[in-house]
C-alpha cells in the first residue's frame, strides 16, 4: 500500500502541517505497531519503536517510567510558562485479527482492536509538530502502557513525571464519526468502570431434598434479578447507569445443591453521584436479598476508573484547537451516551484535561464495533488527531500562561 499522504483523505489545511517524509514515516510507524501489537505491561517492542520515531523527529529528550511507557519533553518557547501534557496509549488487546488488511496483526491473539496503533503514532505526530511549532510552555508527550486494564494512568501518575503538568488532553478515534470531525464538548464522556463480585454462603444437600439445604443458587438469582431495579428504581432517570452481572458460577453435578454461588459483573455511572449511588445500593440490596432466602453474601467491589467528565474551560481550549485546525463545522456532538470507560479520567482526578473522540471512519466506510475482530481506524485520523492535539497543547499553554500573567 502506498504511504504518500495525496492516497489519504485529509482537510488540505491538515495534509499542509506534514512533509511527504513525514507522512510516510507516520502512516509506516503506525502499520508497524498494528502489525506487532502487544498486551499491556508488555509494550517493551512498542515503547522500542516509538522512541526511535521520536529520535527521527529529532526528539531525544525521551524518559523511560512506569515499566513500558514513555513521556517525551518537547521545549516551548518559555521554559517558565505551564507545561501541558498530550496522552496516546499503546496497548493492544487479546483477539484474533479479521480485518484483512495487508499489515494485520502477526502476534497470534493479539491486534490492535481500539485504535491504539492510531493513539500512538498520532501522540508521534503531535510531538513533530510542536517541536516544528512549540507552545509557549514545554509539551509532555505520554505514551500510556495499559490503557485496556485500567492501570496505566494511575502508573504514570505515580511515577511523578506529570507532577508539574497543569494541563492534559488525549482523545480516541471512532468510528462512529467520518475523518475530519471531532468530538471536543464538556460534560460526560465516558462512564465509570467499577466491577463487583458477590460471594453467597448457603447450605448444600440432594437435589431430590431441597428443603434441607439453603439453596445458594435460587438466592444469587434472586439477586441478579433485584439487581435490574438499581438503575430503574434507585437512580435518577436523567442519570445513565448500567448494572451487568457476566458471570454466574456455581454448582458440579445436576443432582446436588451446592453451598455457594459467585457472581461477577461491572458497574457504570457517568457522574460521581451516581457512580457512589450504584456502588452503595448494590452492596445493601445484595444483603438485604440474600438474607430473605436465608443465606448470607458477601459483596467485593473493585474500584474501575472515575468517569470522564470534561470540564467547561478545558473543552473550550479544545474546541478552539479544532476550530483552528479544521475549522468549525469539524465539530459534531456526541450524540449518545458512552458508557464505556477510560482511564483517561485518573489523569483528570490530578489535573485538569479534555478528552476528545476523532473520527476515524473513512468517506463511504461503516461504522465498526471497537474491540471486534474487523476493527481498524482510518489513517486519516492519524494526521488529524497530531495536528489537534498539538494544537490543544498550544493553545492550553498559552491561555493558562496568559490566565497566570493576569491574575
Amino acid at each position: 500500500m502506498s504511504t504518500a499522504i495525496d492516497d489519504i483523505a485529509l482537510p488540505p489545511a491538515v495534509a499542509s502541517h506534514f512533509s511527504q517524509d513525514a507522512a510516510r514515516r507516520l502512516v509506516e510507524l503506525r502499520r508497524d505497531l498494528h502489525r506487532h501489537p502487544e498486551l499491556s505491561w508488555q509494550e517493551k517492542e512498542t515503547a522500542n519503536k516509538l522512541v526511535a520515531a521520536l529520535a527521527s523527529f529529532g526528539i531525544t529528550d525521551v524518559a523511560r517510567v512506569a515499566g513500558t511507557g514513555l513521556v517525551a519533553r518537547v521545549p516551548g518557547r518559555d521554559r517558565s510558562a505551564p507545561i501541558v501534557a498530550l496522552r496516546g496509549d499503546i496497548d493492544a488487546l487479546p483477539i484474533t485479527e479479521s480485518t484483512g488488511l495487508p499489515f494485520s496483526s502477526e502476534n497470534a491473539g493479539i491486534m490492535h482492536a481500539c485504535g491504539h496503533d492510531v493513539h500512538a503514532s498520532w501522540a508521534v505526530g503531535a510531538a513533530h509538530l510542536l517541536a516544528a511549532s512549540p507552545a509557549s510552555g514545554d509539551v509532555l508527550v505520554v505514551f500510556q502502557p495499559a490503557e485496556e486494564v485500567g492501570d496505566g494512568a494511575r502508573a504514570i501518575l505515580e511515577s511523578g513525571t506529570l507532577a508539574n503538568v497543569a494541563a492534559i488532553f488525549g482523545g480516541h478515534v471512532d468510528r462512529r464519526f467520518e475523518v475530519g470531525q471531532v468530538v471536543a464538548q464538556a460534560g460526560a464522556l465516558a462512564a465509570s468502570t467499577d466491577t463487583f463480585e458477590i460471594e453467597v454462603a448457603g447450605a448444600g444437600a440432594h437435589g431430590a431434598r431441597p428443603h434441607e439445604s439453603a439453596d445458594p443458587i435460587v438466592a444469587a438469582a434472586a439477586i441478579v434479578t433485584a439487581l435490574q431495579a438499581l438503575v430503574s428504581r434507585r437512580l435518577d432517570p436523567a442519570q445513565p447507569g448500567v448494572v451487568t452481572v457476566g458471570t454466574f458460577n456455581a454448582g458440579t453435578a445436576s443432582n446436588i445443591i451446592p453451598d455457594r454461588a459467585r457472581l461477577t459483573g461491572t458497574i457504570r455511572a457517568t457522574t460521581v453521584a451516581a457512580r457512589t449511588l450504584l456502588t452503595r445500593e448494590l452492596a445493601a440490596l445484595v444483603t438485604g436479598v440474600a438474607a430473605a432466602y436465608g443465606v448470607s453474601a458477601t459483596t467485593t467491589l473493585g474500584g474501575g476508573t472515575p468517569p470522564i467528565v470534561n470540564p467547561e474551560r478545558m473543552a473550550s481550549i479544545a474546541a478552539r484547537a479544532v476550530t483552528n485546525v479544521l475549522g468549525e463545522a469539524a465539530l459534531v456532538p456526541l450524540g449518545t451516551t458512552n458508557m464505556g470507560g477510560e482511564d483517561f479520567a485518573v489523569y483528570m482526578e490530578s489535573m485538569p484535561g479534555c478528552f476528545l473522540r476523532i473520527g476515524a471512519r473513512e468517506p463511504g466506510g461503516r461504522v465498526i464495533a471497537a474491540h471486534s475482530p474487523g476493527y481498524y481506524a482510518a489513517e486519516g485520523a492519524l494526521f488529524i488527531g497530531a495536528a489537534v492535539l498539538a494544537e490543544a497543547a498550544r493553545v492550553a499553554s498559552a491561555t493558562l500562561a496568559g490566565a497566570r500573567e493576569t491574575s
